[in-house]
């Protein structure tokens, strides 16, 4: 018997679980890629991608206290369209392994930066161990306990973020440039960057606020769902758009952006090295770490239970569905583990993050379309709903559009990925079939 009526999540632990599965790996790689494209405009396109990300985070909540669903957007659309079971599964299908995808490049993540200041930094295998070995930690933690693993969240979570304010804080203290030169050269840069650049790269920034929505994942470990939902999505929304402005705000104003431009995914490390010397570089290492900690842990509790709902209808093997007597789908989480873990091992893992973060865009785009259908019910204003599907759908075609432009092979793949999982789907839709609760 599932033992649902155990609410051991509270506000703090809400909102840790959001933030954490926000602040991963995102702020460690957009640094680069939006100073090699906008420069000094990276603080304004970060604060772009955080308001796209807060107006759709407004369709989650709203489904999400409707609904009252641990399946999330796989509930979200079972419930509301109860006929149409295969689009149901692809959407299923593709959101967990966008999560396996994500839960591969957190764990590597963390190996990158655990040994990067060893002599097995530039070995391979070293790191893939090691990203297995974090897996299997935040696994055992998972299984381990709902109350265990909030409790972890929170001091992960709050760590990391005084960690990353304080390297900010430092490195805005011990800047090269003076603020009127930070001023000078934002302005030369819009003079020169075409709107269009700040859209695409505000599109790109988007996938660093991919997490937020893990929070619906735990409806049934909640207290008091209909105030903390909110609270708890909103504030952690807030609480990473500041974040990221201030980080990027602070790694302009001490690092070259030739220097940030050269090495995209370790930008802010190496320029924290160069600008204030190893402890700069150790305390970037340590919050890295922390960050893909808390997000692993994060995607596997949230990811673990949606897989379970979709198991529950057939899209899945049954046993994905099991839960022990505290509720956790112990299965469900170490299936995912055990996925990402081959993801790990074969390699590939940047192809595989872009996948991900395509599939968010998307399936947030689809949210805000059915939450704009169903406006009467969920109580939302439909001006709200419009302007996140104006935001998320320019977003999705400008991010298409970079990524046919720069890395057309690489869509490709994706487009083939997205094909074979849509078969798989497609299989099971005809073997599940919904329960609806």
């Amino acid at each position: 018997m599932n033992n649902r009526d155990s609410k051991s999540l509270g506000l703090k632990e809400l909102v840790a679980i959001a933030v954490g599965g926000m602040v991963g790996g995102g702020i460690f790689t957009i640094l680069g890629i939006s100073v090699s494209l906008i420069g000094f405009l990276t603080p304004v396109a970060i604060a772009i991608g955080g308001i796209v990300a807060a107006l759709a985070a407004y369709s989650y909540v709203k489904l999400g206290l409707y609904y009252r669903d641990e399946g999330a957007t796989y509930a979200f659309v079972k419930k509301t369209y109860p006929t149409a079971r295969f689009p149901a599964a692809v959407i299923g299908w593709l959101v967990i392994f966008g999560y396996i995808s994500t839960l591969a490049i957190y764990a590597y993540t963390f190996s990158s930066y655990a040994i990067s200041g060893t002599d097995f930094a530039n070995n391979i295998w070293a790191r893939k161990f090691i990203a297995l070995g974090v897996l299997a930690v935040f696994t055992a933690i998972n299984v381990w306990s709902v109350n265990g693993m909030g409790k972890i969240e929170d001091l992960m979570v709050y760590s990391k973020l005084a960690i990353l304010l304080i390297i900010s804080v430092i490195l805005i203290k011990f800047r090269t440039i003076d603020t009127q030169v930070f001023i000078h050269n934002m302005q030369q840069d819009l003079e020169k960057s075409k709107f269009m650049d700040i859209l695409i790269v505000a599109s790109l920034t988007f996938v660093a606020y991919e997490g937020f929505q893990l929070v619906i994942n735990a409806v049934n470990e909640m207290k008091n769902p209909e105030k903390n939902t909110p609270r708890a999505i909103y504030s952690a929304i807030a609480i990473v758009i500041l974040l990221y402005v201030i980080i990027s705000v602070g790694a302009l104003f001490s690092i070259p952006l030739a220097e940030m431009a050269k090495d995209k995914e370790y930008a802010l490390a190496a320029g924290a090295g160069n600008a204030i010397g190893s402890i700069g570089a150790t305390m970037v290492i340590i919050g890295a770490i922390l960050a893909t900690s808390s997000a692993i842990s994060g995607t596997l509790f949230g990811s673990s239970r949606q897989m379970a709902e979709i198991a529950e209808d057939g899209f899945f093997p049954a046993k994905l569905a099991r839960r022990k007597s505290n509720n956790i789908p112990a299965f469900a989480v170490i299936s995912m583990a055990v996925m990402a873990a081959v993801l790990i091992l074969a390699g590939g893992l940047r192809l595989l993050v872009e996948f991900g973060s395509i599939t968010f865009l998307v399936v947030s785009l689809l949210m805000a379309l059915i939450n704009h259908q169903i406006r009467e019910k969920t109580e939302s204003k439909a001006f709200i709903t419009i302007m996140a599907i104006i935001g998320l759908g320019m977003g999705g075609i400008l991010i298409l559009y970079y990524e046919f432009t720069h890395k057309w092979e690489q869509m490709m793949v994706i487009i083939g990925v997205y094909v074979v999982l849509a078969i798989g789907a497609g299989l099971y839709s005809k073997k599940g079939h919904f329960k609806i609760k």
